[in-house]
């Protein structure tokens, strides 16, 4: 696990941003830097390493796995 405070918060939000990135290929990336600053603001994910950070975000948006065959 990466220890958060030997990164400065610029370094976090663009290691969130490209975790964010991951999951949305096709959003802007000045947008996902925008997403990831406000990850950062929270003080419970700021304290996250920046990939688990935007992965706990990510959580509530990605919902159980669908059933493609239904």
């Amino acid at each position: 696990m990466q220890n958060t405070t030997q990164i400065t918060p610029s370094e976090w939000i663009d290691q969130c941003a490209a975790r964010l990135h991951e999951r949305w290929k096709t959003v802007d990336q000045a947008q996902l830097e925008d997403v990831a600053l406000d990850i950062y603001l929270d003080d419970r994910l700021r304290h996250m390493p920046p990939a688990d950070a935007a992965v706990a975000w990510l959580s509530p948006l990605s919902g159980p796995p669908r059933d493609s065959h239904a």
